[in-house]
């Protein structure tokens, strides 16, 4: 076997998600237009773009809730629909809708049996490990959106998935939600070993959370890669120092002033004995770190699109 043909077998093995010229049409409109994806075993994976971009039709697809019009998907190995790959996966992909008379609890012991993982799973654990142990027993009814998606992310998880599929986990979420839904989605990548798939228009969240991201537009795949070497491009060294003037005079065209800051234009390797040098003359140095593109402006640049806020989520 060719080291190519080896890397290609191997690299099957390790996608959980592979789409190879998926395009879904509604009579004129191309939703999804021959997107090639590959998603990585393990890890927090971002899938984002501006609304139509295709999110929502590319998770549909995967979990055969509609027929893509032409190319081929696999998930975990399997076929679209292939029963063994399915139970692999978990998912929620809108604001759930549970029976208002029953309690969290309930409901989570009624989809067990569904699935048919009824005696198995350990329904305190995922009402704790989503923040609803309090509301255990409440009933689904009075429970906000934030709440809502908690109990949809608990039953998603509950059959133990390799992979879980996440639309816009956060929506309707305050701050101490989003950051709480943040540590959970980490700690199932980390500690559970589960391979996370999430849309979100937190492009902030994303960058906090993901490891890596796929930008679509229009139904293709604009930009793809690890979040850390997408926002390393135009790094700088920024710096709080006093007296500026000093500084910029000792770096010469590689600093410019940013507000009450210095953002200095090295490589990574030279930091150190800058740092040492600037400390050497005098130079009080309040803060050094490390500045990158963020994810908003790659955004921006790829798919021209500003943020949509948070409450709109078509995708």
């Amino acid at each position: 076997m060719s080291d190519a043909a080896a890397r290609a077998k191997l690299h099957h093995m390790t996608a959980v998600i592979e789409t190879r010229g998926l395009t879904k049409t509604y009579g004129s409109v191309r939703a999804l237009d021959g997107l090639d994806l590959s998603i990585p075993r393990g890890g927090v994976y971002g899938v984002l773009g501006p609304n139509g971009a295709g999110k929502s039709t590319l998770f549909r697809i995967l979990l055969g809730l509609i027929r893509a019009s032409e190319g081929s998907a696999t998930v975990m190995g399997g076929g679209v629909g292939d029963v063994a790959a399915m139970r692999r996966m978990g998912s929620m992909i809108e604001t759930p809708r549970f029976p208002p008379y029953l309690t969290a609890r309930q409901v989570l012991r009624w989809l067990a049996l569904e699935h048919g993982v009824g005696g198995e799973t350990d329904i305190p654990h995922w009402l704790q490990r989503v923040g609803l142990t309090e509301a255990a027993d409440r009933k689904v009814r009075g429970f906000s959106v934030g709440m809502m998606q908690r109990l949809g992310v608990a039953a998603a998880l509950m059959s133990r998935p390799e992979l879980v599929i996440l639309d816009e986990p956060t929506s309707g979420m305050d701050p101490p939600g989003i950051q709480e839904m943040r540590a959970l989605i980490r700690s199932l990548a980390t500690d559970d070993g589960v391979t996370v798939v999430l849309a979100s228009h937190q492009l902030l969240e994303v960058q906090r959370v993901c490891d890596r991201v796929a930008i679509l537009n229009k139904g293709k795949l604009v930009r793809e890669g690890a979040v850390s070497d997408l926002t390393a491009v135009g790094e700088r060294l920024r710096l709080s120092v006093s007296p500026v003037a000093q500084v910029l005079e000792a770096l010469g065209s590689k600093g410019v002033v940013e507000g009450d800051a210095v953002l200095v234009d090295i490589k990574r390797a030279e930091g150190p004995a800058l740092i040492r040098a600037l400390a050497g003359a005098g130079v009080d140095i309040h803060e050094a770190r490390w500045v990158g593109t963020d994810l908003e402006s790659i955004f921006f640049t790829e798919t021209g699109a500003v943020q949509a806020p948070e409450a709109d989520h078509a995708g």
